[in-house]
């Protein structure tokens, strides 16, 4: 069901329909605001509710978003000396809740989008074709400018692609399906020795198709990719194409396993247990482990004798205290499983060094793994 946004300007009303792709609602009254306002009244409009459709110069909204962000990165900032003290569970809860409301008033600098993906303000670019991978209006319609901002960086990830050496070319990432900038688990997904016997795999969760492209390109001669997400599918079929192993690898939508069985089963589910506040984080928060643990229970029923599954898991959740190794654990004994074998990599992402981050410590620590799982005899 669509949503619409309404207000009142030199007595005319008007009606435009409402757009999130994080699934935000829409405010609760519009202000029309220009180039004169300033950062501190626009944070003080949106701590009240109001939403602030731009109508000056499109590069002033820019600007004025950037300043609206560092205001807020400086209350952050304090916050975090604040509760640098705190159970880290609970810090962790403190960060996420500070991360949606941040998201919330910066989401509220607002931006019309007119038929034909047109920006009808000074300065504004030519955005039709970043709006097209990703909009299906054909009428005129109102995003945040800062969803607009992460639309036209998709469009760029998107046309230069993400260099993987591992899949012998770029990745090409669809909007909200995640990008394959971790290599340090595409590294351990190339190395892992492959089971004696590995002519077909499944890929669970596929995403950009990345895992599935790795894995053709190490010689396994069938693979069924998986995914829920319709985005997701049309990516990893671009990816796959575009790389030259569509007789290889076939993608389908489905939740989990496809039919059949496999001589290799590869998994890289959400790394942490907590419920995503949007759509667009379900790659990254998992629900009390649904997947993670529906993984696991099924993987023997899909293997093939002798077949391995490949978990490919970050325990970030456990320097969290999110999640216990112990938890983890069980969950595979309690599937009928067993590890053959674990094979660990730190990451080397640019959070690792940031010592201002929240998360600090347990970011430091973290540890990516992939558990080699085989049926118990």
């Amino acid at each position: 069901m669509s949503q619409t946004i309404s207000w009142q300007e030199n007595e005319i009303n008007h009606l435009v329909q409402w757009h999130s792709e994080s699934g935000a609602r829409p405010p609760r009254r519009i202000v029309p605001v220009n180039d004169t306002l300033t950062a501190d009244e626009a944070l003080k409009l949106a701590h009240e509710g109001a939403g602030l459709l731009w109508q000056g110069d499109y590069q002033n909204a820019r600007q004025l978003l950037q300043a609206m962000t560092r205001r807020l990165d400086k209350r952050t900032a304090r916050k975090k000396e604040k509760n640098s003290q705190e159970n880290i569970r609970d810090v962790f809860n403190l960060y996420r809740l500070g991360q949606a409301q941040r998201a919330r008033l910066l989401g509220m600098l607002l931006i019309r989008i007119e038929p034909g993906f047109n920006i009808a303000l000074r300065r504004a670019p030519d955005l039709q074709q970043a709006c097209a991978q990703v909009y299906a209006h054909t009428s005129a319609f109102v995003v945040s400018l800062r969803e607009l901002l992460g639309v036209i960086g998709a469009y760029e990830w998107r046309r230069n692609g993400v260099p993987v050496p591992q899949a012998g070319g770029k990745i090409h990432p669809f909007y909200g399906v995640f990008s394959p900038v971790r290599g340090e688990y595409l590294q351990l997904l190339d190395q892992a020795p492959l089971p004696e016997t590995c002519q077909t795999a499944f890929d669970i969760g596929t995403g950009t198709g990345v895992l599935s492209i790795i894995l053709a390109k190490r010689g396994v001669q069938r693979i069924v990719a998986t995914d829920m997400q319709e985005r997701a599918v049309e990516c990893a079929r671009f990816n796959i194409a575009n790389l030259g192993y569509e007789q290889v690898i076939t993608v389908e939508q489905r939740y989990f396993f496809p039919e059949g069985k496999a001589d290799l089963i590869v998994c890289n589910p959400p790394w942490l247990p907590a419920k995503p506040s949007s759509p667009l984080e379900q790659a990254v928060y998992d629900p009390d482990s649904a997947m993670l643990k529906g993984f696991l229970q099924n993987l023997p029923a899909h293997l093939n004798r002798n077949g391995q599954g490949w978990l490919i898991l970050s325990d970030l959740a456990e320097h969290l205290g999110l999640r216990s190794r112990e938890d983890l654990l069980e969950w595979i004994r309690q599937a009928g499983l067993t590890v053959l074998e674990r094979h660990d990599i730190k990451p080397h992402h640019a959070k690792v060094a940031d010592t201002t981050d929240l998360l600090h410590a347990a970011r430091k620590a973290e540890v990516t793994s992939l558990w080699r799982l085989v049926v118990q005899d």
